[in-house]
């Protein structure tokens, strides 16, 4: 069995890859070691799939911290509209909801992945699942084949490298694609989680405290060892058994990684701002009114609704406040110190949960081996790269999704042209 082009790994960029190599008149053979493609795009998104983002270019770079500038090029070629009029192209009607995320009309990712699938079929790519890639052959700088686990070698000109990292395992991203490339010669810059939840040894945390607590429209911040913020994203927030989680912690994730590298530091402060919309002076006077309006009341009733429940009373235990004390007793430096709590709770955390229970994969092969707009490698002819095995990575919202459409598409038609020119 031979082919023009071998695609290993059927998920999001190697389906891309395959469909845009074949539509490049390649003979395309698509290898997947487990038993159904696109098993990671069926879980995306809940189930539903956030095919993409559709927010201006920059905008979507913007969004994926992890060297998303690369990608200007590929952007260039193919982008997100792109990937709109693809999937209208082949009847999967999409709607836009929140953040410029593109999700199908249907609501059920399998509508994706089924068009994906039954492309392949109109253009008769070859597809063998339940089928393991032991190595990529190399002979004389160029590509020559792969030889499968069962000892089979398969000949081609060209290799598609769609393996993914190393986070959610169970769809088959178990970091394969690295020691191949590796043997070509490229560079692996060290794998790290992101978008996954924050780990944190604080007695509240421990003690379960807050444990199931959700935050709506918060600002969480991650600081350096100098209280300086890195990064600060507004959004929801969960506090959980082992830390936080929800997508302001799962954004940060990586910048809590990012700090304790460069600062070779183990604990990491964050802080929680409840009110981002309001300064701390327009809070501080607001609650001074409340507080001089009922004197006699208690202060958590007083202040009931400024906070949900169980975060008021953790503040107010936090200033060293007694929650049952009437307004009239609590001098004015304990609501500033409460108001300063509110506006920049801070708190230290200590890492990440595993690689594994990420939803994207940090590192991987150097972009600066790679050609912006063919996905080729610079160290090995036939030989090109797309999806989650490079080194990019974006925060949840149809990013990642888009950059491995993005890449797979590139990857695809260039590996057909360089068959052409061979």
């Amino acid at each position: 069995m031979n082919a023009d082009v071998i695609v290993i790994g059927g998920g999001t960029a190697g389906l891309m890859a395959s469909i845009s190599a074949a539509e490049n008149e390649a003979n395309v053979l698509l290898l997947e070691k487990g038993n159904v493609l696109g098993r990671k795009l069926t879980i995306s998104g809940g189930g539903r799939c956030n095919v993409t983002n559709r927010l201006p270019v920059d905008e979507v770079i913007k969004h994926i911290p992890g060297n998303g500038r690369f990608l200007y090029s590929a952007f260039s070629i193919y982008n997100n509209e792109d990937i709109i009029s693809f999937f209208e192209g082949m009847g999967v009607a999409l709607k836009e909801e929140d953040h410029g995320r593109m999700f199908p009309v249907s609501d059920d990712a399998k509508s994706v992945v089924n068009a994906l699938i039954n492309k392949l079929k109109k253009l008769n790519v070859q597809v063998k699942t339940n089928t393991s890639v032991k190595e990529v052959l190399y002979e004389d700088g160029r590509v020559i084949g792969v030889q499968l686990q069962d000892g089979k070698i398969i000949n081609t000109k060209s290799v598609i490298l769609a393996v993914g990292g190393k986070s959610v395992p169970h769809t088959g991203s178990t970091g394969d694609g690295y020691a191949w490339a590796k043997k070509a010669g490229h560079t692996i810059t060290e794998l790290f989680p992101t978008e996954v939840p924050i780990t944190s040894n604080e007695r509240f945390i421990q003690e379960k405290t807050l444990q199931g607590l959700a935050l709506r429209d918060i600002e969480l911040s991650v600081l350096n060892p100098k209280g300086k913020k890195v990064i600060t994203h507004k959004m929801d927030m969960l506090f959980t058994h082992f830390g936080v989680s929800g997508p302001a912690a799962l954004r940060c994730s990586q910048f809590v990684y990012k700090v304790q590298q460069k600062f070779k530091t183990k604990d990491v402060n964050m802080t929680i701002d409840l009110f981002p919309s309001i300064s701390e002076e327009t809070l501080f006077q607001e609650t001074i009114k409340k507080v001089k309006e009922d004197p006699k009341k208690a202060i958590k009733n007083v202040l009931k609704g400024l906070a949900p429940e169980r975060y008021l009373l953790f503040l107010l235990d936090q200033c060293k406040i007694d929650e049952s004390k009437p307004c009239n007793e609590i001098n004015s430096q304990k609501i500033r110190e409460l108001v300063q709590a509110c506006k920049q709770f801070t708190f230290t955390v200590n890492g990440t949960l595993s690689i594994e229970k990420a939803f994207v994969t940090g590192g991987g092969i150097s972009t600066k081996e790679v050609h912006p707009k063919e996905m080729a490698s610079k160290l090995m002819n036939g030989l090109y790269f797309c999806g989650e095995i490079l080194d990019i990575h974006g925060y949840t919202g149809g990013y990642n999704i888009t950059a491995a459409f993005v890449t797979g598409r590139i990857a695809g038609a260039s590996a057909a042209q360089y068959v052409k020119e061979q």
